[in-house]
């Protein structure tokens, strides 16, 4: 009875990591435009929003450690940059658009107000927190998660039971693979690298007399039940999307979408309801990155407190610049980041979870080398120029997937080359 408790209560603080407000805007739009393929986008949304987070922590089980410690095979410099590459992208884009979401949620549907005003209020508020360091956040989060939830179960639930499956067809060419990139903007796998191994430190004060095994065991079957939990409600949300295609413009924006639907499934008091809980879980999640990236500057600078406020303030002037814009607007802009760090990220992530055996330092160094060549074109491709002439020899490029065969291929090359050196 007491490892069935420690399992249940590890797999919702890991769903409660990777479930932010944010990935709610998502599913619903991508079902929408998905119409009959709806399922084949659920699966690709999965492979990189779901599956892959989970083995961020499955890596950080492993690990023992922290961001640093996922490139450090790499070198020290690379582990350096790639921590502060990550931790600017997460101050500059997800923290934001927590803001935008907020914004078009909770306040635009009341008050003709413009998105600076919600963004300056926004960020003063997540200033104090984070210098504060409130506890209040860890016991909204308790309480945030499960509502929403609840929410979203019922609002899956009416739809399935209470509208025909009447599905259109999907405006994608490639089903699949948008599924997969669509992914990426839930920053997950991001999130599993920089915030999962809190996660993994808290598993193991809390569990201090178990032994390494059964901690590992633990972390192991709260994961895939945390990520089937996740699996089924972006499902649920894509495929409540796609039912819900005659009902709706085909311009509408995300937050639009998921405001009409809760609003036709469960009416206007439970979308109030809804807009309530999702801006307070936004603002948990924006005083989680820019408290994250405060303690990574100060550890950095041997513990100086004002290094700590400095960065919380650079943070919060981030994200009222960027909180300015729609939450569209900040989509496109994070489009260009994360064809750059997202494949770069995967691949630390499966290098990390992969035996000890086949992930040594050289093979560290020539995937990770190579994902970063091949993940260039598609860099180049959404800052608005081309590199038709180079994806053209590249499989899968055309679906901005080019980085996955090479790496693939320099993974066996590199592991059989060096099979005699094995470190």
């Amino acid at each position: 009875m007491q490892n069935i408790k420690k399992t249940l209560v590890t797999t919702f603080a890991l769903f409660s990591l990777f479930f932010g407000a944010g990935n709610l805007i998502f599913p619903p739009l991508l079902g929408f435009q998905s119409g009959n393929m709806w399922w084949l986008v659920a699966i690709g949304f999965s492979i990189s929003a779901v599956i892959i987070p989970i083995l961020g922590i499955f890596a950080h089980a492993k690990l023992q450690g922290t961001i640093f410690d996922f490139g450090k095979k790499v070198s020290t410099k690379f582990s350096i940059v790639y921590s502060l590459l990550i931790y600017l992208i997460a101050a500059s884009l997800p923290s934001p658009r927590t803001a935008s979401v907020t914004h078009e949620i909770a306040i635009k549907p009341f008050f003709n107000t413009p998105y600076i005003y919600t963004s300056i209020a926004y960020f003063m508020l997540v200033f104090l927190f984070v210098i504060n360091r409130s506890k209040i956040l860890n016991i909204l989060g308790k309480i945030l998660t499960p509502a929403i939830i609840l929410i979203l179960i019922a609002i899956i639930g009416v739809t399935l039971f209470s509208f025909d499956f009447n599905l259109g067809v999907t405006v994608f060419k490639s089903p699949f693979t948008t599924g997969i990139l669509e992914g990426y903007q839930t920053f997950d796998a991001i999130a599993a690298v920089v915030v999962g191994g809190v996660i993994i430190v808290s598993i193991n004060i809390n569990n201090k007399e178990d032994s390494y095994e059964e901690k590992k065991l633990l972390i192991k079957r709260a994961g895939w039940l945390s990520g089937f939990a996740l699996f089924f409600i972006y499902a649920g949300l894509i495929i409540t999307g796609a039912m819900m295609n005659s009902e709706f413009s085909e311009t509408i924006s995300r937050t639009e979408l998921l405001n009409g639907i809760s609003i036709k499934t469960l009416g206007s008091t439970a979308n109030l309801l809804l807009s309530i809980l999702v801006s307070l879980a936004c603002f948990t999640t924006a005083v989680g990155v820019v408290t994250g990236t405060a303690d990574f500057t100060k550890h950095l600078f041997k513990g100086s407190d004002k290094v700590y406020y400095f960065t919380a303030f650079l943070g919060c002037l981030l994200g009222i610049i960027m909180g300015q814009f729609d939450v569209n607007s900040i989509i496109q802009f994070a489009v260009p980041a994360l064809m750059f760090i997202y494949p770069l990220t995967i691949i630390l992530i499966l290098l990390n979870v992969v035996p000890e055996k086949y992930g040594s330092t050289k093979v560290f160094k020539v995937v990770v080398a190579v994902t970063m060549i091949f993940s260039i074109p598609d860099f180049i491709d959404s800052i608005g120029y081309s590199s038709t002439f180079i994806k053209n020899y590249i499989p899968l490029s055309k679906f901005n997937m080019g980085w996955v065969l090479p790496a693939l291929i320099s993974f066996v090359i590199a592991n059989l080359i060096l099979k005699p050196n094995r470190e």
